[in-house]
Order: C-alpha cells, then sequence, then structure tokens
C-alpha cells in the first residue's frame, strides 16, 4: 500500500473530493464501532480535513455537525457563508448573524440539531463546546443538549490524521521541494553583516513567487497555504542558537556564528520541515565536533525507523548516544514528531511514547545539541515510513563544507 514509487510530484489544483469521501468513510466506520449516529466539531482543523474549507478561527465558532447516515451541516458567521459555501460540498450551510449577537451562536446550532433530528440522539463531540480563543464564551453543549447522549472524542480526529494517503504524502514531498528551495536561497543571501529579518524575508519571498508561478494558475492554496514557501533563523544566531526555541531577533550574522535554520512551505495545507546547521566562515574545531555529534545521532535514530519498532524505541537510540558520548547535558528535546497539516502532530519520537511505527506515518528526526556560549546543533528531515524501512523527503546537503556561509 505504502510503495511510493507511483507517487510522482504532479499538477495540483486542488485536493480532490475523493480524499474528503475517504476520510469520511474513516469516521463513519468509528461512529459504528461506537454505536453513535453523528459527530459534532468546532476544531477548525478537523473542520477543514473533512471539507477542506479552510476558516479562519477567531471568537466565531465555527460548528460541523456531521451525520454517517443522512444530512451534514456547517454552521459558520454570516462573514464565513459565501466563503464555505465555495469550498464545503455535500453539507448544507447555515449562518449567524454575528458573535456575541442578539442571539448566541449556540442557539442557532441548537435550532440546527433539532431539524436534523438529533436532540436526543448518541452523537459524538470534540468538546463540550467551542473553544474559549479570542474572547470567545458561551454555554456548553451539555447545557444546550441536556437529554442529549454525549461521548466526547477530542482526539478522533489527531488519531486519523497519523497514517497519511499517497496523496497527502504527494504533497509533503511538493512542500520540501519548495522549502528545500526556499533554504537555498537562504544561504546564498547569508552573509557576514547581513540582517536575519531581511535574509529570511528575501529569501521566502523569491521562493514563494517561484513557486507560485511555477505551479500555475491553476493552483488552489487554501487558507493554511498563506505562507507560502519559508526558510529564515527565528533568531538562532550565534551563541542565540542555544536557546531551541529563540525567536526572531533582527541579528545581524558575524564570522565565527552558528547558525540553525528552518525552511518549509505549506501546500494544500500540508507541510515538510526542514532544519540545518551552518557557519559564518570556516567553522572551529570544537563546531566541528559538535556538528559532527549532531549527524551521528541523527544516523543512530534513522536505525530504528522501521514498521514494528515503536516511537520509543527512535528516541532511546538517541538518549543511548547521548549518554555513551557524554552529551545528556547538551540534551533539551525528544527525537521527533509526526508531521502533516499541522506542524507537529501525534506520535513522538519519545521515551514515552509506545505506539507502533507502521507504512504511511511522516516523523520529523531532529535531535538537537545546545552548548552554551557556541550554540545549537540541530538538523531535521522529514521522511515517510514504507514497507521496508523510511524514504526521505526532505534532501538538503549535510557536509559541513556544504554548509558555510562566505
Amino acid at each position: 500500500m505504502y510503495d511510493l514509487s507511483h507517487v510522482t510530484l504532479g499538477a495540483i489544483t486542488e485536493t480532490p473530493e475523493s480524499e474528503f469521501i475517504m476520510r469520511r468513510k474513516k469516521v463513519d466506520k468509528i461512529l459504528e464501532e461506537k454505536g453513535l449516529e453523528g459527530m459534532i466539531f468546532f476544531n477548525t482543523s478537523s473542520i477543514f480535513y473533512l471539507t477542506g474549507s479552510s476558516l479562519i478561527q477567531t471568537e466565531r465558532p465555527m460548528v460541523y455537525i456531521y451525520r454517517a447516515a443522512g444530512d451534514s451541516a456547517l454552521l459558520v458567521p454570516r462573514l464565513e457563508l459565501e466563503h464555505a459555501s465555495a469550498h464545503v460540498k455535500n453539507c448544507k450551510i447555515y449562518c449567524y448573524p454575528e458573535y456575541p449577537g442578539e442571539r448566541h451562536p449556540m442557539e442557532f446550532l441548537k435550532d440546527i440539531v433539532k431539524e436534523l433530528g438529533l436532540e436526543n440522539a448518541t452523537l459524538g463531540a470534540d468538546g463540550n463546546g467551542a473553544p474559549a480563543v479570542q474572547g470567545y464564551k458561551g454555554p456548553a453543549l451539555t447545557e444546550i443538549f441536556p437529554d442529549m447522549k454525549l461521548t466526547f472524542m477530542p482526539r478522533m480526529i489527531t488519531e486519523m490524521k497519523i497514517y497519511k494517503s499517497p496523496y497527502e504524502i504527494m504533497l509533503m514531498k511538493e512542500s520540501a521541494r519548495w522549502g528545500n528551495l526556499a533554504h537555498m536561497l537562504l544561504q546564498e543571501y547569508t552573509k557576514p553583516g547581513a540582517n536575519e529579518a531581511d535574509v529570511s524575508a528575501r529569501a521566502s519571498a523569491e521562493a514563494t513567487r517561484i513557486m507560485l508561478k511555477t505551479m500555475g494558475p491553476c493552483y488552489k492554496p487554501t487558507g493554511y497555504d498563506s505562507r507560502g514557501a519559508s526558510a529564515g533563523y527565528r533568531g538562532q544566531i550565534g551563541p542565540n542558537s542555544y536557546f531551541p526555541h529563540a525567536t526572531m531577533a533582527a541579528l545581524t550574522f558575524k564570522p565565527g556564528d552558528t547558525l540553525v535554520t528552518g525552511a518549509g512551505a505549506s501546500i494544500q495545507g500540508y507541510n515538510s520541515e526542514l532544519e540545518r546547521v551552518m557557519f559564518v566562515g570556516e567553522p572551529s574545531k570544537e563546531q566541528e565536533k559538535f556538528y559532527n555529534y549532531a549527524i551521528t545521532a541523527q544516523k543512530a535514530a534513522y536505525a530504528e525507523i522501521k514498521p514494528g519498532k515503536k516511537c520509543s524505541d527512535v528516541d532511546k537510540a538517541m538518549m543511548n548516544f547521548f549518554k555513551d558520548n557524554d552529551l545528556m547535558k547538551y540534551w533539551r528535546h525528544h527525537t521527533g514528531h509526526s508531521i502533516g497539516t499541522g506542524g507537529h502532530e501525534a506520535p513522538f519520537f519519545d521515551v514515552a511514547d509506545d505506539t507502533l511505527i507502521v507504512p504511511g506515518m511522516c516523523f520529523t528526526v531532529e535531535p538537537g545539541l545546545y552548548v552554551e556560549g557556541l550554540g545549537g546543533f540541530r538538523l531535521s528531515d522529514t521522511l515517510v515510513v514504507t514497507e521496508t524501512g523510511f524514504e526521505l523527503i526532505t534532501y538538503y546537503p549535510t557536509e559541513i563544507e556544504k554548509m558555510i556561509c562566505w
């Protein structure tokens, strides 16, 4: 099933309806197994996964009422009505005027559920109401439907996303292609005296322009594709790269700096992750030593990635390498995570995650070493698990002589 030799990068227009039908059939099976008549979704990323509609989550709640056998409905604020209608098929669209409005949006949800004859049904839900984000507050589902038999399943879509279809993998490979270009431009424009904000913006804008021109006028990006292709440093420059999650600091590159990069692209909402360690000028012996440790740690993790192994086995192998080489004082995080429509998804390459590795999973592999005063040493690559092992979908060089910026 996951022989990827036939998965080629081709013309992408928009995600075909067949993908959404396949996903909804998986939901049908889960609901049938649990004896549920339908499901209520408040999470907009789950709504996107099942319908293709990339709605912007604000204080205004959006609700997808899904029925395996019967009409489904999507409730959106008035300002999203035309947008949702243009993107969602096989689903009736309802709207409420505004939030908070003279009548709360959850009252409109109550009307729709009654219209569908589900007020006394046995339903699943991904939460007990709309998320309390950007100032939203409102009643819980259990308050407005006291007689409804509810089963809360907040991880249903999270668990479905673990296994990628060949089409999803193709989108992630396309993402990796443009992330590679953005990173190439990032390295080309990185020079002593340049500013990280200028270099990151220039590389990202140029890569995005080339990407969109190459994809052609038939390509229909989703709302999640707005960042295009991107590459940057996020403040991980020189001694500041010691912080694994530094933030943009508009730093200037200096000879001797250790640089930690990040690059990727969103294609139909799907992502890849590419990270490298680079150096401004010839690296010192100490920089070279830790760079080689990072490369070897990644290889130790790779050796454990195959169907039948557990995610925890990968992290344990990396941790054993660190311990054997007296590197634990430089350790800060687990080896990697799944990736797809989210930048981070479950499962995780972590000592406490015993999820079995199976074909169709996609992961990042990014062990890191953080040396105070010297910087961070973290490479990240994205891979897809195959029947016999894995295939790397990111492919930027790792040889240290190719990681130097002059």
